[in-house]
């Protein structure tokens, strides 16, 4: 199977300009670019809370492009800045949009992410089928 671009109409000028897609399909799987909370023009939503609502947000919309939801990841690694600050408000997040069966999770401390204000980014990978 060839691989093939997952680019939410949304995302698409912000794509083209950095010469990057927020997904990819090849070989039964969705493989997602690092997301963080930022809108498409770069903003970032000011607090913890709907900083995780719009990464999950925006995973949704490039699974969507290959017509997957939520409950097709398999695996996701997120990274963040502050872990132990706000790691049960990122969970209770997660909990509320990952369901049984919960998909393979690391969680990683970094000391910091390429977009300004961010406190996480998620990467995951989906199954196709």
């Amino acid at each position: 199977m060839p691989k093939r671009a997952l680019i939410p109409p949304a995302l698409r000028a912000a794509c083209e300009m950095a010469c990057m897609s927020p997904g990819i399909a090849a070989d039964g799987f969705v493989f997602l670019t690092g997301v963080t909370g930022a809108s498409a023009d770069g903003t970032m939503p000011q607090g913890d809370v709907a900083q995780f609502e719009a990464c999950f947000t925006k995973i949704a919309a490039v699974l969507a492009e290959a017509d997957l939801t939520l409950d097709s990841v398999v695996e996701m690694t997120s990274y963040h800045i502050g872990l132990r600050d706000h790691f049960d408000v990122f969970d209770a997040a997660r909990r509320a949009h990952l369901h049984d069966p919960y998909p393979a999770w690391t969680a990683v401390e970094v000391a910091g992410l390429r977009r300004v204000g961010a406190v996480v980014e998620i990467r995951v990978v989906a199954a196709l089928d």
